[in-house]
């Protein structure tokens, strides 16, 4: 990656041996990897750290995906305009995984075994790149509006 700060990524994973083929790819695309095996240790790691990408899965222990992400959404502290990618096994024709993830933009959702590990990097980083552009669009009128008052 070419920014100067390393892009933080929460990978959100109860299968362990998918958490570390993950943290080891992101890691050397540059990432600063954190790691949860729970949606119950996501959200507090999420909450304490500030991911600039959560890569979640949605059937964990403890506490779902869908939840997790629920209960971010709704935290005052949290950026709610960081991406969140979905990735599990479920169809995609899942009603409510569906619904959740159109209502808590952005977020995109990934079925594992349509994904290579190649093509998730490469979605983060296009995810992480769109928001970044964003922010930076926002924080530009922002400015724009104060020097102009």
């Amino acid at each position: 990656m070419t920014n100067e700060k390393k892009q933080t990524i929460l990978i959100v994973e109860d299968e362990q041996a998918l958490l570390k083929a993950y943290a080891e790819r992101f890691g050397e695309e540059g990432f600063l990897v954190l790691k949860a095996s729970n949606g119950q240790e996501g959200l507090d790691t999420a909450i304490r750290e500030k991911p600039d990408i959560i890569l979640l899965d949605i059937l964990m222990p403890v506490m779902d995906g869908l939840t997790m992400m629920q209960k971010l959404r709704e935290n005052k502290s949290w950026d709610k305009s960081v991406p969140i990618i979905f990735l599990t096994n479920l169809s995609e024709h899942e009603e409510r995984v569906m619904k959740s993830a159109n209502e808590n933009k952005p977020a995109y959702y990934l079925v594992k075994s349509d994904w290579s590990l190649s093509s998730i990097v490469e979605k983060a980083k296009a995810a992480v790149l769109s928001h970044q552009e964003k922010e930076a669009i926002k924080s530009s009128v922002l400015d724009y509006m104060k020097n102009k008052s």
